[in-house]
């Protein structure tokens, strides 16, 4: 593949990940300019900072891509219940790995967004919700916010201003579903993490404890400090319209050099990602396909080709490495830029293993409230594992999709759709590996009858 020169990493939540010089230590920070921009901060009135985060365009950097001023917009301010600020730091999506740099790499650019976030929500009291996995980050967590309290810049009279916010971390069991927010706030209060329904239970309205809550993405809030830091008008210039800031991808799978990188959004390809950014394939592969935003994202065809109109009207007619990088490239070819998660399948992938062990998580991970998503999810796990495991049949292919079909859209949260798009993309655009596995299978049954 021949690329035109692409632009270098623009690196302002990493900034510092990767500095052989820098630590994850409060002395550090300071000494880089860290918890300045809180000084300033917590000067302005709170409402000014919710209309920089406006005016900077930023969307949420867990998976859905909503505005994040247009969330805080919708706080319900007048209840005269307490405000609550929730950090998902819940990292579960398959091929997803940026949040986990921040958090072990630069915690303090996390605490610090938080608190200007909370000064902004006037939320006294903060949480980060980290999945139980990440028991190394929350040790890394919890000594960086009794560092921040030990300065001032977390918990009780914050700075001398008058505001005062308490920090928590608190530990996940385990459960996928807790990535969803109403899920999450329904762990954090103790309970099974069942989704709520919506509406009511918009956490705006209706969160942790039936109080009005912000929960946000770590990439999301560390987002906050840098907006405030150059101004909502500067900010909204960096990336393209309706996609603003930088993203952080991460990027596995079958290419020589895997990792996460920082671009502006829209600054480049996925095919300049795979090729020029990560090196390209190994050696003698040739590309099978894309899952571009994590497991739950439908998946790309190589050979694919994708023709539409943009929403200021101009066409476009991509093949798979032509799609931009932002939220609304993956879009425009039917699938979602997600959390990020970038997993790149050579031709030595068997399609079908690969969708059987995405459907064995999303059984294992189905929190078990809808019947579609409990029973359709361990029907998608079990039809496929059965044709790994040399029982595949020629009907299966529309078995899966049926199963799958009956899931979308019929279930209380996004899980049903998380778990049944992997397998309609699947199914659909590889559906001729899934007949000739059943056929292979059948010949080698009918030669052994003849032995």
């Amino acid at each position: 593949m021949i690329s035109k020169k692409i632009p270098k990493e623009r690196r302002v939540i990493l900034k510092n990940a990767d500095n052989p010089s820098y630590s994850n230590k409060i002395t550090c920070y300071i000494k880089e300019g860290g918890y300045d921009v809180l000084k300033k901060s917590i000067k302005k009135k709170p409402e000014e900072i919710g209309e920089e985060v406006l005016k900077s365009g930023v969307r949420g950097r867990g998976g859905a891509g909503f505005p994040t001023g247009m969330k805080w917009k919708f706080l319900d301010r007048k209840s005269g219940k307490p405000i609550y600020l929730i950090c998902n730091a819940d990292e579960s999506e398959p091929g997803t790995f940026k949040d986990r740099q921040i958090i072990h790499k630069d915690p303090h650019q996390l605490i610090e967004g938080m608190m200007i976030s909370a000064y902004a929500i006037q939320a006294k009291q903060a949480f980060i919700y980290i999945r139980a996995e990440f028991f190394e980050g929350a040790k890394i967590l919890n000594r960086a916010i009794a560092e921040a309290k030990a300065k001032g810049f977390c918990g009780e009279n914050i700075l001398g201003s008058g505001y005062s916010c308490d920090l928590v971390v608190h530990r996940g069991a385990g459960a996928y579903i807790c990535g969803e927010e109403t899920g999450l706030i329904e762990s954090l209060e103790g309970k099974r993490p069942n989704p709520r329904i919506k509406p009511p239970y918009f956490p705006a309205v209706l969160g942790l404890y039936q109080c009005p809550t912000i929960v946000n993405n770590v990439e999301t809030l560390c987002n906050v400090k840098h907006i405030m830091e150059m101004g909502g008008e500067t900010f909204s210039k960096i990336g393209k319209p309706n996609n603003t800031g930088t993203r952080i991808w991460c990027v596995s799978g079958q290419v020589k050099n895997p990792g996460y990188f920082e671009f502006e959004c829209g600054a480049l390809t996925l095919g300049e990602m795979i090729y020029d950014v990560c090196g390209g394939l190994l050696p003698g592969r040739t590309l099978q396909a894309v899952i571009p935003g994590g497991s739950s994202a439908k998946i790309l065809r190589a050979d694919e080709r994708f023709k539409g109109t943009h929403k200021d009207g101009t066409d476009f007619d991509w093949g798979i490495e032509d799609i931009p990088l932002d939220f609304d490239g993956p879009m425009a070819a039917g699938t979602m830029s997600g959390s990020g998660g970038i997993v790149v399948m050579d031709d030595t992938v068997d399609m079908v293993e690969a969708m059987a062990n995405i459907n064995a998580f999303y059984a294992h991970e189905s929190c078990g409230q809808c019947t579609p998503c409990r029973e359709g999810s361990l029907w998608m796990k079990k039809i496929s594992s059965r044709m790994c495991s040399g029982d595949a049949r020629e009907e299966d292919a529309d078995l899966l999709l049926s199963v799958a079909n009956q899931i979308e859209g019929r279930t209380i949260c996004a899980f049903g759709e998380a778990a049944a798009w992997p397998t309609q993309s699947f199914v659909k655009k590889f559906r001729k590996d899934f007949l000739k596995k059943a056929k292979t299978q059948k010949r080698k049954k009918d030669s052994l009858q003849l032995i």
